[in-house]
């Protein structure tokens, strides 16, 4: 019968740091070596809550099937002749999720709880504290994403909204600007119809440009060319009708402009914010930093309650197309130095220095 366990594979620590981990029950060791006690007869995992047993009476293993020829018995409050726990939480979480994948329309909370043999409570803060988003939420922006491709391949707006699990219109176009930024037929036909007005600046920190659709402040983009700049805000919208030099949009433009020279000016234009659910809690984090201060990946990551997701947090920042307004430029490796930056690492140094002067 195959192993439903991690292997070992690294050889085993010494027996002083096992023996820590054991006084510590840190989860990190689990996995990597099991512990045995003479005086039960059972073996554990090191994060096992059982009383810690005296130091004489411990044995260290490197495997399960070692602790079990030695003659113990799997203890029976941590099982560690069973998967780790936050495995078999992550089989449990990944089985809702193709759940509310497969559903016509959104599963109940009861109801996944149930078919992962959870209570509703346990597996909502679970559910959360593994993906960052709740199970309604999860729902709902996979229903999104299915729509905008169904949006792209269905052969009317309607067939699109019933094939992405909408059972009514009227909830479908009651959040069609808020999920797609235009309309759903301009969106089906890949911004066709969708105008786009954008202007290119020069400040102190060199070109920008800045656009705009129906909904608000689409692209806030430093660069050093024209052409450059151009092109990546059309990708965006390959089949939008974009609009420059539009005397009606120089208003925006200055506003825009004042906010980069004096950064304690307030932001108050609306903003028209495409991405997924992560890449929205990240950057509604990062429009909480306080203008002059600095976040590191980790703290953001840690803010929207997934402090495993520095790296994610960092590609969402990538991902940022208006800056200034969503301030990406706040963010720092956890030494404090500079990373990378969509308008140059040079850009991002001097607008932190216009903040902490308050110029």
């Amino acid at each position: 019968m195959p192993s439903t366990h991690p292997q070992q594979t690294a050889a085993l620590p010494s027996d002083q740091a096992c023996w820590n981990a054991v006084l510590a029950r840190n989860a990190d060791f689990d996995g990597r070596f099991y512990y045995s006690v003479a005086t039960t007869g059972v073996y554990c995992r090191p994060s096992c809550p059982a009383r810690r047993p005296a130091r004489a009476h411990v044995r260290f293993h490197d495997t399960v099937e070692a602790a079990e020829a030695a003659g113990f018995r799997a203890c029976k409050r941590c099982k560690p002749d069973q998967p780790p726990l936050s495995m078999q939480h992550g089989a449990k979480i990944a089985h809702a999720c193709r759940m509310i994948e497969a559903a016509e329309g959104p599963p109940t909370l009861a109801v996944l709880a149930d078919a992962v043999g959870l209570s509703p409570y346990h597996f909502h803060r679970l559910f959360k504290a593994m993906l960052g988003v709740t199970p309604k939420a999860y729902a709902v922006a996979y229903r999104n994403k299915r729509a905008r491709a169904a949006l792209s391949n269905s052969a009317t707006v309607t067939q699109a909204i019933y094939d992405a699990g909408f059972n009514a219109n009227s909830r479908f176009y009651a959040n069609a600007s808020e999920m797609l930024g235009m309309t759903p037929r301009s969106f089906r036909s890949g911004g066709t119809d969708h105008t786009i007005r954008f202007a290119f600046a020069e400040c102190s920190l060199g070109t920008v440009l800045i656009a705009a659709s129906e909904v608000g402040v689409c692209a806030i983009l430093f660069g050093d060319t024209h052409a450059a700049l151009q092109q990546d805000l059309e990708k965006q919208f390959p089949h939008a009708h974009f609009v420059s030099d539009d005397a009606d949009f120089e208003t925006l433009t200055a506003k825009v402009i004042d906010v980069i020279e004096n950064p304690s000016s307030n932001f108050d234009l609306p903003l028209d914010i495409r991405g997924t659910a992560f890449q929205h809690r990240v950057w509604d984090a990062l429009r909480r930093i306080p203008a002059g201060s600095t976040a590191s990946y980790a703290e953001i990551a840690r803010a929207i309650d997934m402090p495993k997701s520095a790296r994610a947090v960092a590609r969402a920042c990538a991902s940022n197309r208006i800056a200034v307004a969503i301030p990406c430029h706040r963010v720092v490796r956890s030494d404090g130095s500079l990373s990378g930056y969509r308008g140059g690492v040079a850009r991002k140094r001097a607008l932190l220095a216009k903040e902490r002067s308050g110029r």
